[in-house]
């Protein structure tokens, strides 16, 4: 069984795994074998991270590379193959979420959002596919989301690329399954990060943020998510513990789209 879950010998791109849930998912894979390699759009992140990995005993190489242009990831690709070896694991987790009303959004503010969070997991999957292909198979993990199901006042761009991801997702499964590729994805619920602190913090009557109450109230779990309740579910849809999980989505949420909710007293 431990076996089923080694990644030891094999090589993890991870997107945008400077920080948050990335570095988190990151540190997973590293802790179950794998070499990590990852990406940010700056060099002071990738030299951040790099010492933060670093101090966790994790010797990882970062690239500065911007997801959108094909022709940066494909050189970043070819220099990985280069000098680490050819890409087993994918993780397409670099994203961005812009909160505007749709009528107020701009369409280069939608096309920027769907450019992130769903072409660059395309351009990413379509770099990496071809040596996959030779090497005998692979894995692509796709950081999809909540809101691949739901929608959302504000995340019209969030949502459309997301929904998008989760096609995008299955698709790769259906076409690449044959040469032993899994695509799958993992969409996360809300997560307790820098990011989303301050929608945690206690207002000055002392009571707490209404977003916060807001998911606090739809959770069953009655809690937000910790970027550590991402490590199980990325190392196993990295490991052979999911050579037969193909297109799937898998949601650590908290149970939320489960949920109906409660009934207002």
């Amino acid at each position: 069984m431990e076996n089923m879950f080694s990644l030891k010998g094999k090589i993890a791109l991870v997107t945008g795994a400077g920080h948050g849930i990335g570095f988190a998912m990151a540190k997973a894979l590293a802790e179950a074998g794998a070499t990590i390699v990852f990406n940010t759009s700056r060099q002071e992140s990738v030299d951040n991270a790099i010492e933060e990995y670093a101090k966790l005993g994790i010797n990882a190489t970062g690239y500065v590379c911007d997801v959108t242009d094909e022709k940066a990831v494909q050189n970043m690709i070819a220099d990985i193959e280069k000098k680490i070896g050819v890409i087993d694991i994918l993780v397409n987790n670099a994203g961005i979420i812009k909160r505007i009303p749709m009528h107020e959004m701009e369409v280069s503010e939608f096309k920027q959002v769907i450019d992130v969070d769903l072409t660059a997991p395309f351009i990413m999957s379509k770099a990496v596919i071809p040596s996959m292909i030779k090497n005998g198979g692979g894995k692509i993990i796709n950081i999809c989301s909540m809101m691949s199901e739901l929608g959302r006042e504000t995340v019209s761009a969030y949502a459309s690329a997301k929904g998008g991801l989760k096609m995008l997702t299955k698709n790769i499964a259906s076409e690449y399954g044959e040469y032993n590729i899994q695509c799958n994805g993992i969409g996360p619920g809300y997560i307790a990060t820098s990011q989303t602190a301050p929608l945690r913090e206690i207002q000055p009557d002392g009571s707490r943020h209404p977003f916060d109450k807001f998911i606090i109230s739809k959770t069953p779990a009655g809690k937000w998510g910790s970027p550590q309740d991402l490590a199980g579910p990325v190392v196993f849809l990295a490991s052979k513990a999911s050579d037969f999980v193909n297109g799937h989505i898998l949601y650590v949420d908290g149970g939320i789209l489960a949920y109906i909710g409660k009934q207002p007293k």
